[in-house]
């Protein structure tokens, strides 16, 4: 926003009786004096549009003590300057104004403080009488003032010209103090004295102070420069004296120039970046020592010479080995297994070959991070893991530039450096939570990163030279791929990692948590024994989740619980034996119960399947319907969509009531509340459609939906079923939850193949493509 008014002849303006203070800390305005002031607490902001909307004018005085903490209105001078505002620019942040002073004028009692100060102003006359003696003073002050001009270099030589243009001499006065740097106390005594010829004295007192301190400064920088040819002198004997040193044999500060050197006839470089490091090198030695550019150079000539330009590791590419190493440390996932054993078959035929961008997507806990320690680990190569999650600022992938103080390389040249060789396996984690602000965006500086095609020169901002990371290996993990950008999601080969079967966890559980759990507990001499039916209860009724972490904390506190034990009674004491009737006594009571079949007995209830970045959820769909006036009441905290789906079954119901056999006027005189249980969490998408439908149609048909059925799908006003996605999540979400029939939409079909076999068995599946097959099966 931007308002300007133009300057007026200042003597026509009057100046009413009562005008708003604002408070300058460092700023004095002088009349006829054109000045920007910058605004930034919100009364003072209003103080000035409530002044643009009236007379335009406000009052600027100075603040005895800019650096005390006021609270209210701050303590200010009584001579102040009558200005108007000329214009107004209003940020986000702050106020911008443009003033012109007007005249001098005294502060009286203050007539307003709330919401801004205001009080009664004198304007005080200005003087303008002539004589000898002012004529000289005017004289000396400009003399003194060009003086200043010539000698400061921060002043223009135009102020030179305009001083001898001022013909007015209170005018003389405000313009020499104020267009040079002056201490505030003394321009505001400048504004204070009213009678010209006093005005003038002073002006020229604070002028020849200005000037001498001027003079002393200029004399100092005389003998810095000398001092400076000095040290040039110093530097070129010194030269000569380490010349001798060398044909004596002495070994003094040049050893470490020569150690560098040695360094850098050892390491294998690549021909630009060996130009870069002698040409450094050669700098560094005539660099003195103590100069604070020294460590600087020193420190970049190090990361030069230690990182691994042309060192690598030898991959093995024994597929069976490699095999054996990725069943050794994660069960099942055997589509990740294939595709690490396709790279190295190719590797091994084409040792060329380009390392595809692997990106692995699944829930927490299931073995996302571990995976690509056992891949580096089957590829005989070197690991490297970097978390991004919540980095913002560019620089953290590319580096600061050398300028800035403690400036240091990114942190994939960070970690190759690390590694200690060029073709590590780099694990970008939690990819999905790069942030972004007004330092840059880190995603985006992934983009050259993670393009095989172009990785081949990457450009660090602290190196300055190329490094190829096309032979590195990167891995990244990411919860969810929504919050991923487009193009850097295209780089990616996308691999999902699914939540965990019952039977899966049962024996990751057996084969490396509990091992690992009584390892930890320093339980090794133990004889302990977890039941399968132990196992099964801790999965059903303490840890309902797709991954593993939750699992493993459970057993991790079972063995806390016998470590007390064996502390007390000795690790001979005796045999522990965990069973489903004891996790009880460890665990305390369940935490989640299967209540399903109470929850759906009563019409109007059907259980949805819903998908979280953290796996696959069973949800419950309530509906009533009560007196009113033709309303749907939705709750639950639904999103957008689901609002939407809520509204489209509604519609359905109502157009097709005859045909289903509901009365075609259910909805006259009556309101139909929709309810989501959790209703804390947000919920939102399409696929809880058919859900929402079968609800009603209970409701409306009085009758339950059948029992321990689960279903999801997409609806539409035609009573078509859309298909869905996240499919085996869900699925596996309603077989631990006890669901026995699940239905399905009819183009989910190909889905099913990614469900176990076990999974599938003990399910009863219901493919549908119309609502009428919906509610055949959920109302029968």
């Amino acid at each position: 926003m931007e308002q300007i008014q133009q300057p007026q002849d200042i003597m026509q303006i009057q100046i009413p009786e009562i005008l708003p203070i604002l408070p300058a800390r460092d700023t004095i305005i002088f009349p006829k004096m054109v000045l920007p002031l910058m605004v930034k607490e919100e009364k003072y902001i209003r103080l000035i549009e409530d002044s643009l909307k009236t007379h335009k004018m406000l009052v600027v005085s100075m603040v005895k003590d800019p650096n005390k903490a006021y609270e209210g209105i701050p303590e200010i001078y009584e001579i102040g300057t009558a200005c108007q505002i000329l214009r107004f620019t209003k940020g986000p942040d702050a106020a911008l104004i443009m003033v012109q002073g007007i005249s001098r004028v005294r502060i009286g009692f203050m007539v307003s403080v709330d919401p801004y100060p205001q009080a009664r102003v004198e304007r005080l006359p200005e003087q303008d009488y002539r004589d000898k003696e002012i004529e000289a003073l005017m004289a000396n002050v400009k003399n003194v003032y060009k003086q200043i001009v010539e000698i400061a270099p921060h002043l223009p030589p135009e102020l030179m010209h305009i001083i001898d243009t001022v013909d007015s001499p209170g005018t003389l006065a405000d313009m020499s103090v104020s267009s040079i740097n002056i201490d505030r106390k003394k321009q505001q005594k400048i504004l204070e004295t009213l009678d010209v010829k006093e005005r003038l004295k002073q002006a020229l007192i604070f002028l020849n102070e200005e000037l001498e301190i001027l003079k002393i400064g200029r004399d100092i920088q005389e003998k810095v420069r000398q001092g400076i040819d000095k040290s040039q002198r110093e530097y070129y004997l010194r030269e000569q004296l380490k010349a001798i040193q060398r044909e004596l044999g002495i070994k003094d500060e040049m050893a470490e120039i020569e150690e560098l050197r040695e360094k850098l006839k050892k390491k294998k470089l690549p021909d630009h970046v060996r130009e870069v490091a002698e040409k450094e090198i050669n700098r560094l030695a005539r660099i003195h020592p103590s100069s604070a550019e020294y460590p600087v150079a020193r420190t970049y000539i190090d990361w030069l010479l230690e990182l691994p330009w042309m060192e690598s590791t030898e991959d093995n590419l024994d597929i069976k080995r490699a095999r054996k190493i990725l069943d050794k440390y994660h069960y099942d996932l055997e589509k990740v297994k294939k595709r690490i054993l396709e790279y190295l078959a190719v590797r091994k035929l084409n040792p060329e070959h380009k390392g595809p961008i692997l990106c692995f997507v699944g829930p927490p806990g299931t073995g996302k991070t571990s995976l690509g320690k056992a891949i580096a680990e089957a590829l005989g190569r070197k690991f490297v893991r970097i978390s991004l999650g919540g980095i913002r600022d560019e620089a953290e992938i590319r580096g600061h530039r050398r300028t800035y103080v403690g400036a240091l390389p990114g942190r994939i040249i960070q970690g190759i450096r690390k590694a200690g060789s060029n073709n590590p396996v780099f694990m970008l984690d939690e990819v999905d939570k790069i942030g972004l602000d007004f330092r840059g965006d880190p995603a985006s500086a992934l983009l050259e990163v993670l393009d095989p095609e172009q990785n081949h020169a990457f450009s660090d901002h602290y190196l300055e030279v190329e490094f190829d990371l096309s032979k590195v290996m990167f891995i990244c993990t990411a919860n969810q791929l929504d919050p991923i950008p487009a193009p850097l999601r295209d780089r990616m080969e996308i691999i999902e990692l699914t939540g965990y079967t019952e039977d899966e966890k049962v024996n990751i559980a057996k084969k490396f948590l509990i091992p690992r759990q009584i390892k930890e507990h320093g339980l090794e001499g133990v004889s302990i024994q977890f039941r399968e039916s132990a196992i099964r209860r801790i999965i059903r009724e303490y840890t309902r989740e797709a991954g593993l972490r939750n699992l493993e904390r459970a057993i991790g506190s079972i063995c806390r619980g016998i470590a007390i034990k064996v502390a007390e009674e000795g690790k001979d004491s005796r045999k522990f034996i965990i069973t489903k009737n004891n996790v009880r006594e460890y665990l305390g009571n369940p935490k989640f119960t299967l209540d399903v079949v109470e929850r759906t007995s009563t019409p109007g209830v059907a259980i949805g399947m819903a998908w979280t970045p953290v796996g696959g959820e069973i949800l419950f769909v309530e509906a009533t319907i009560m007196p009113g006036d033709k309303n749907l009441v939705l709750t639950g905290q639904l999103g957008g969509v689901m609002k939407e789906s809520a509204q489209i079954a509604l519609s359905y119901l109502r157009s097709r009531a005859k045909d289903l056999g509901i009365k075609e006027d259910f909805y006259k005189g009556h309101d139909i509340h929709i309810h989501v249980p959790a209703g804390a969490i947000p919920k939102d998408g399409p696929s809880a459609g058919i859900t929402m439908l079968t609800a009603l149609a209970s409701l409306l048909k009085e009758r339950p939906v059948k029992p321990l059925l689960a279903m999801t799908g997409e609806v539409t006003l035609r009573g078509l079923v859309l298909p869905v996605g996240g499919i085996k999540d869900k699925v596996l979400a309603a077989s631990r939850s006890g669901i026995k029939e699940v239905i399905l939409p009819k183009d989910n079909k190909n889905d099913l193949d990614e469900i176990p076999d076990h999974i599938k068995k003990g399910l009863k599946f219901h493919l549908v493509k119309t609502v009428e097959e919906v509610l055949k099966i959920a109302l029968p």
